[in-house]
């Protein structure tokens, strides 16, 4: 008997020492990030897209067909981007994101419950062009595939992988955990890279985590909806911009505040390519290819105008009133 119970006491002991990470939203504990929370101060502005397989075990299954480069800019709205089978997003921001206490980031997917996980992994460049990956982990079981349909994820057993959390819960990133990378400067993050795990256990494409194991999920998700579902990024912390420090002296912005109906002009020596009008949220309100901006009975309040040229984007409050 006292052979039996310690056998029990090791498994049980064994199980929850692989549950060691934060749970699901809702649960004591959990980093799930509401979309809605006011931690969220901007929301990535652009997308460059290298979509994945239907199926990476068919070549000729297509890539995955849902959603748009612009589906995962701004606010989390439900709009994304399937990356297919180890597909990858890069996004940029209107400010670089800066490492301070705590989370810098959260990364969006829209599942539709705690166990329906579709994972990827996140990389992080203060230059566009080198990318340091998050030390990922993975503890969940590889003795069965997690089928397609199949809700048996746990957030308790994954660290540092975005799609921990199910839809309108971002998964939090801390840059601290990458200080003293050589190239990255963690002050001044300027792209984030989003690459679908693929999920298989068996066969020639088995992805892993940072300790070794393979990294199970959903599949094979054989249809245009397959990979992982890029919902938005949102900035919990964010630097000046790469450029001048005076950068805003080249705006005029007027008139500042400006009636609810009124007309926002911008006079510089910068093209500018668009305007754009975000709630404090990031939904877009108004948009214009010009150097001006009609509001339609704009609420009063605090917006960010985001003023976007070829080489960089601008942001500046503006009051309605």
């Amino acid at each position: 008997m006292k052979k039996i119970t310690a056998s029990l006491l090791f498994v049980c002991t064994s199980i929850f020492s692989f549950g060691q990470f934060a749970g699901p939203p809702g649960t004591p504990g959990t980093t799930a990030m509401f979309r809605d929370s006011s931690a969220f101060i901007n929301w990535a502005s652009s997308s460059q897209l290298e979509l994945g397989l239907i199926d990476i075990a068919n070549e000729f299954s297509g890539t995955a067909a849902s959603g748009d480069a612009s589906s995962p800019t701004g606010f989390p709205d439900g709009l994304c981007i399937s990356l297919g089978d180890s597909g990858v997003a890069i996004l940029t921001f209107p400010q670089p994101i800066t490492n301070e206490p705590g989370p810098d980031f959260a990364v969006f997917e829209n599942g539709f419950s705690d166990g329906f996980l579709e994972l990827a992994f996140v990389e992080v460049s203060s230059d566009g062009t080198n990318f340091t990956r998050f030390p990922a982990v993975s503890n969940t079981q590889t003795d069965t595939q997690i089928g397609p349909f199949n809700a048996l994820g746990d957030a308790t057993l994954l660290n540092n992988l975005a799609g921990k959390y199910r839809a309108n819960f971002g998964t939090p990133f801390d840059l601290e955990e990458l200080s003293g990378t050589p190239g990255l400067d963690i002050s001044a993050i300027t792209h984030i890279k989003v690459i679908d795990v693929v999920g298989m256990i068996n066969g020639n494409h088995v992805q892993f985590d940072s300790n070794g194991n393979a990294i199970n999920d959903p599949y094979a998700t054989a249809f245009p909806q397959g990979g992982f579902d890029l919902d938005a990024i949102g900035v919990i912390h964010q630097g000046p911009l790469g450029i001048e420090d005076n950068i805003g002296s080249y705006f005029k912005i007027y008139p500042n505040p400006v009636q609810s109906s009124g007309i926002l002009s911008i006079s510089t020596q910068f093209q500018i390519e668009n305007l754009t009008l975000l709630s404090l949220s990031g939904q877009v309100l108004s948009k214009s290819s010009s150097n001006s901006l009609q509001l339609d009975n704009c609420p009063s309040g605090i917006y960010l105008l985001q003023i976007q040229m070829a080489d960089f984007i601008y942001s500046s409050k503006i009051v309605v009133r």
